[in-house]
């Protein structure tokens, strides 16, 4: 392959539309929302609106920054610029290092899902396979990555869409052919009160909601990809409000009126299952572990995508490899991808071979990296915008509400959500032991950025010889 000039602008609108749709639905949403329920009762949707405001706040921070400067760091380069070259370098690596994490998260979900479908194919050839062709999707354009999102995402879009207007149907009794016994807005209520475990329980579920929100941010990564960076930027930041209001709210509404928060069957077969089973459906868990399969992929796909684009954008500012930042003739970061997908294949290794320790690890140490982000893009904003403002004000096409004010806010809620994860201390992946983890590898990452900066700082700079026709003036 020919080396190309750089990324290319291969996404189309559609593609960038349904990527910042797709970002806002995980896997965790479908996987994770039985254990809030089981916690928080039906007053997890006020977890979900927490952590929901506190996503749409942060989203209209980095969509300020990023109208104004699209740029496939994201906020890892505006971190590089209003705040310094360590910063940059320390959250790019830090997010790097969750997404290919990710990978192998995802990898075994998909693996273990495909191998009940297709016993006689074992789980980690599963694995092998899935990674195998999202790689391939990803090394061939980053149009065919943008391609294969925008099916996935599709699914998932059309699956909760729908998956919303049968509930509501059946919570108004008019679903026909529905045996809704126990479906009714009377269980937001009826069993133990909307809070049955107490008002404490919200930040409860605040801790075991916020991480399935994670992949927002993506829409800003892939719009340097587009052919009108700003205008993708400014759509999707505008459109965040809707998208997690009816994809998270909405589904979770529908799911704690369609069966009361406390029926075992929520915890033992997943709450959207559940759900399903509970109006008489046929096949129901199948249709949701095939929806559920799609999530895996779209994640899977978006999060090698999303991890070769920063491992890209920091070989650009010399913060990694300089091979990161070589493209093939059509735009792609060959190395960025192949180093990515190395990783994820080593973390799947670990995750078969050393499950309750290394990967543990792994998985513990990389936590917390989302509200590390989401703190980093707020300091940033309050930075960004006076450089803005100072050297080009016709750029602030998107603007934080209430500037400066609400994002501190948002800055101290942050910091109050991570406080409020070291009292929870159980299990071996409790909120302490995450957050402490990824502490600890968020300081060696700093730790090794200041020293190169420092070592930088260090170096004569190169000697320049003025031309022999230039005579200097002093």
């Amino acid at each position: 392959m020919t080396p190309g000039s750089g990324l290319q602008a291969g996404l189309k609108n559609r593609h960038l539309s349904m990527i910042a749709i797709g970002g806002v639905i995980g896997a965790g949403l479908f996987v994770g929302s039985s254990s809030g329920i089981a916690t928080a009762g039906p007053g997890i949707l006020l977890s979900y609106a927490l952590v929901g405001t506190l996503v749409v706040l942060v989203m209209r921070m980095l969509g300020e920054m990023s109208a104004a400067n699209p740029a496939s760091g994201s906020f890892s380069e505006h971190a590089d610029r209003a705040l310094g070259r360590w910063a940059g370098f320390s959250i790019g690596w830090l997010y790097w290092f969750f997404w290919v994490v990710v990978l192998a998260v995802e990898a075994t979900a998909g693996a273990g899902i495909l191998a009940g479908w297709v016993p006689a194919v074992p789980q980690w050839a599963w694995a092998l396979i899935v990674m195998t062709v999202l790689t391939a999707t990803n090394l061939v354009s980053v149009g065919s990555y943008g391609e294969f999102e925008f099916w996935f995402a599709g699914i998932k879009v059309v699956a909760i869409g729908a998956f919303i207007v049968v509930g509501l149907l059946a919570v108004f009794g008019v679903l026909p052919g529905a045996h809704a016994d126990k479906a009714s807005f009377g269980n937001l209520t009826d069993h133990g009160g909307f809070l049955p475990h107490g008002p404490g329980t919200i930040l409860t579920g605040v801790l075991l909601v916020v991480f399935s929100f994670m992949g927002s941010e993506i829409a800003t990564l892939a719009a340097g990809e587009s052919e009108d960076p700003q205008r993708a930027v400014t759509k999707s930041t505008n459109s965040i409000i809707w998208r997690i209001g009816v994809f998270y709210l909405g589904s979770i509404l529908v799911v704690v009126s369609l069966l009361p928060w406390n029926d075992p069957s929520i915890k033992k077969d997943g709450s959207y299952v559940a759900a399903l089973n509970s109006l008489g459906i046929a096949h129901a868990g199948e249709i949701m572990n095939v929806i559920v399969l799609t999530s895996v992929l779209s994640c899977l796909n978006s999060g090698l995508y999303t991890a070769s684009r920063m491992a890209f954008s920091l070989g650009q500012r010399g913060d990694a490899p300089k091979a990161f930042a070589r493209t093939t003739s059509r735009g792609v970061p060959l190395t960025a991808i192949l180093a990515s997908v190395v990783f994820g294949f080593v973390a799947v290794f670990f995750n078969y071979a050393y499950p309750k320790t290394v990967f543990l690890f792994l998985v513990n140490s990389s936590g917390a990296v989302a509200l590390f982000v989401w703190l980093v893009i707020c300091f940033s904003q309050l930075r960004m915008r006076k450089i803005i403002q100072r050297e080009a004000p016709e750029k602030l096409v998107v603007k934080m509400w209430l500037y400066p004010y609400l994002t501190w806010v948002t800055a101290a809620f942050i910091v109050f959500v991570l406080g409020y994860m070291l009292t929870d201390t159980e299990g071996e992946s409790s909120g302490r032991t995450t957050v402490l983890l990824s502490v600890g590898v968020a300081t060696i990452v700093v730790l090794v950025a200041l020293v190169k900066q420092k070592l930088a700082a260090n170096r004569p700079a190169p000697a320049v010889e003025a031309p022999a026709d230039k005579v200097s003036v002093g």
